[in-house]
């Protein structure tokens, strides 16, 4: 393979494309009009521009990336994750057109990319499921029974989908029928499916994923698991590794039970099996996305493996060089999710320029980003900025030095969701281990976010103050205003 053409854009691009050139393999990007500046098209060996900025005119269009492939000589295709990357229909055209997908067969994606599927394929494998439908359902008279039998609450959730989408929880039977055709409006519409199943609800769950890797000679191992379980709107925001409440013991089991699922589907590449947890540490599957996943920087740090370059060597037909005994966990990472989002008013986007953009550094700190200062957020994608990614030797070292790179992260002209971040490393729950999916809802408050905000303000006018007291020198402008750039407020406001 010395041509892949990574079918994505920002981060995950550049960071498919760093892997590649390490192994000595050259790199073709296509984008869109709108990422024209990016630096993964500078980056690139080859950049080819692919259509206009909605991701439907361009990062969508398979049969015109497969075109630009066979145009270019291209060997193989890394999809990243999102837009193609879990399109069964695009894998089967880019092997008939004898380009290599790095990536699982196009019958995997078709079996794990649907759930009802995916609990078919593994119901012969002793892998714990949640109780509820085995099959789709539309009836809602025949769904109350169904609830009845399972318990009350309950979710719906959509059988194509994923990301929350098509998602209810029920908690009493005179809402069911309201919510199950929402539910159905919201498939259909996002996904083009409105299948739809009904599951138990698993109270205070804990997100919990196995990274797995899978060749072509029969080796099926994993790589241990990442806690996902800080979420907003049912989307991750922050991952670490590993999970601060699995016992060795427990690890083996859940491990054991992903290769499983991996086996059900002949799986092979990277992918990810997700599991529920609840408060009592019984797990359940919950699918299996085949795919490289956002968060995969974390397993990297504690297991010291590029998963990009097992996915392309996998690709190519070799076999994995190590064998699950070989596997150890050393240390622990976090990783942050930093979004174009204003955490202050629910997590809305909140698109505009970089005017500054500094990445922090030092020991133990990775950044994978897509962007320069000076670029604008697109509107048309994902408000994903970057991840952040610290690793020490334990999870209080990693924590801290999250703290401290969050810190010495400097972006304006957007809001972002770090102050949201920095929120959670600080708070008792996520330091003792001790929260669950519902995090956001348990204890965020918005608010906390500005009295922060305005208590940091305060501290540097009352400073200022002081030494203006002492030193007699003038700084503070006549009317009271401090002469910080960064500060609009009043120090009269606090001073006097």
């Amino acid at each position: 393979m010395n041509k892949i053409l990574v079918a994505n854009r920002g981060e995950i691009a550049m960071r498919v494309m760093r892997s590649a050139r390490e192994m000595g393999i050259k790199t073709v990007a296509v984008f869109s009009e709108a990422d024209r500046n990016a630096p993964f098209v500078k980056y690139a060996d080859e950049a080819v521009c692919i259509g206009p900025p909605p991701s439907i005119l361009s990062y969508l269009l398979g049969d015109d990336i497969i075109k630009v492939c066979k145009r270019l000589k291209v060997d193989g295709i890394h999809p990243g994750y999102g837009f193609l990357s879990e399109n069964a229909e695009f894998a089967k055209k880019v092997e008939k057109a004898g380009i290599k997908f790095i990536g699982p067969s196009p019958e995997a994606i078709e079996i794990m990319g649907n759930k009802l599927a995916a609990k078919a394929a593994v119901k012969n494998y002793d892998i714990p499921m949640v109780p509820g439908t085995e099959n789709a359902i539309d009836d809602v008279e025949e769904a109350k029974t169904i609830a009845k039998e399972i318990g009350f609450p309950i979710l719906i959730k959509a059988a194509a989908g994923g990301g929350g989408k098509g998602m209810r929880t029920v908690q009493k039977e005179e809402d069911l029928e309201e919510e199950m055709n929402m539910a159905i409006s919201e498939a259909k519409s996002a996904f083009g499916d409105g299948s739809v199943f009904i599951e138990r609800y698993v109270n205070s769950p804990r997100h919990i994923e196995f990274q797995v890797l899978c060749d072509t000679h029969g080796n099926y191992l994993h790589l241990f698991e990442r806690e996902c379980s800080i979420q907003r709107r049912h989307q991750k925001v922050i991952e670490e590794a590993p999970s601060a409440i699995l016992t060795p013991e427990k690890r083996a089991e859940m491990g054991k039970c992903a290769i499983e699922v991996a086996k059900a589907c002949n799986y092979v590449g990277a992918g990810t099996v997700e599991f529920l947890m609840d408060a009592n540490m019984n797990f359940y599957f919950l699918e299996m996305n085949t795919r490289l996943q956002v968060e995969h920087p974390v397993t990297e740090m504690i297991t010291d493996i590029d998963l990009v370059q097992e996915q392309i060597k996998i690709a190519r037909g070799e076999k994995i060089s190590f064998k699950q005994e070989d596997l150890k966990i050393q240390g622990h990472a976090v990783e942050v999710r930093v979004y174009a989002e204003d955490p202050a008013n629910n997590f809305l986007p909140d698109i505009g320029t970089l005017k500054t953009y500094k990445l922090p550094a030092g020991i133990g700190i990775r950044v994978d980003d897509g962007y320069e200062e000076g670029m604008e957020i697109p509107i048309y994608y994902d408000p994903m900025i970057s991840k952040l990614i610290t690793y020490g030797k334990d999870r209080e070292e990693a924590i801290k030095r999250m703290l401290r790179a969050i810190e010495d992260y400097k972006i304006s002209g957007i809001e972002t969701t770090l102050p949201f971040a920095k929120y959670v490393m600080q708070h008792k729950a996520f330091v003792t281990g001790k929260f669950d999916t519902h995090f956001v809802e348990k204890y965020f408050n918005p608010e906390a976010l500005k009295d922060k905000k305005d208590y940091s303000e305060l501290a540097a006018l009352i400073a200022a103050r002081i030494i203006h007291e002492k030193s007699g020198k003038n700084m503070l402008e006549g009317n009271g205003e401090l002469k910080v750039k960064q500060s609009n407020w009043r120090a009269n406001r606090y001073c006097n």
